[in-house]
């Protein structure tokens, strides 16, 4: 039976086979994006209909340009808060009364009352309480649909970034089975499947288990 230091041992190996994994796969968003392009396209579905392809007014900005400028925000890991802000933004850029009507369809709202307050806001018109309702309820439903749509993204990016952290540390693994002789090329298998995972936790296991060693074996004396 092999002893709490041998196990401890092989627990921190697995540990840092996994956190190298993770680098890698983090090193690899210099090739264009690498893991980080998982997960934009929740966010472009969810905005596309919100930017609908028309240019109206010096304002207006090209569906294409909205897209471009959230996916290089996502792309640099800006945090998610400040994503979601310009995406609100850049869609009340084209808040213009051309677009009032389409957009005011997907949220629900009064298509008059929403272009004759995207209009008066753009003129510098004053803005009745009745047409900042309907603003704050355009906002409520944007909002709501921008955070489903960040949310999936970035669950996408997660779990996508420690599925290739796994297949990164299995490469390795099975790699150094050429420079150790004797290895069971099953068990390299299956210490690279578990050090992505174990990575985060291997400090504070190998400490759970001396402990727990040492508490056994004060219960037995």
């Amino acid at each position: 039976m092999a002893d709490i230091s041998t196990v401890g041992s092989i627990i921190s190996a697995a540990g840092a086979l996994g956190t190298a994994s993770m680098g890698l796969v983090d090193a690899s968003k210099v090739f264009w994006g690498g893991p980080s392009r998982f997960g934009f396209g929740y966010i472009k579905k969810a905005v596309e209909p919100f930017s609908p392809d028309v240019a109206d007014g010096p304002t207006a900005l090209r569906q294409e340009d909205i897209i471009e400028t959230l996916r290089a925000n996502w792309l640099n890991g800006v945090a998610a808060a400040d994503q979601k802000a310009k995406a609100r933004t850049l869609i009340h850029l084209r808040l213009t009364l051309g677009d009032a009507t389409a957009l005011a369809r997907l949220t629900g709202v009064p298509a008059r009352a929403l272009g004759s307050a995207a209009a008066k806001a753009k003129n510098g018109e004053t803005v009745s309480p009745q047409e900042l309702a309907v603003i704050a309820q355009f906002d409520a439903v944007l909002s709501a649909v921008l955070d489903e749509a960040y949310e999936r993204a970035d669950q996408l990016y997660r779990n996508a970034a420690k599925a290739l952290s796994v297949v990164v540390a299995v490469v390795l693994a099975l790699a150094a089975t050429y420079f150790v002789n004797g290895v069971d090329w099953r068990q390299t298998l299956l210490v690279g499947l578990i050090a992505a995972p174990l990575a985060p936790v291997s400090k504070d296991l190998v400490t759970a288990l001396q402990n727990a060693v040492a508490a056994v074996r004060a219960v037995k004396v």
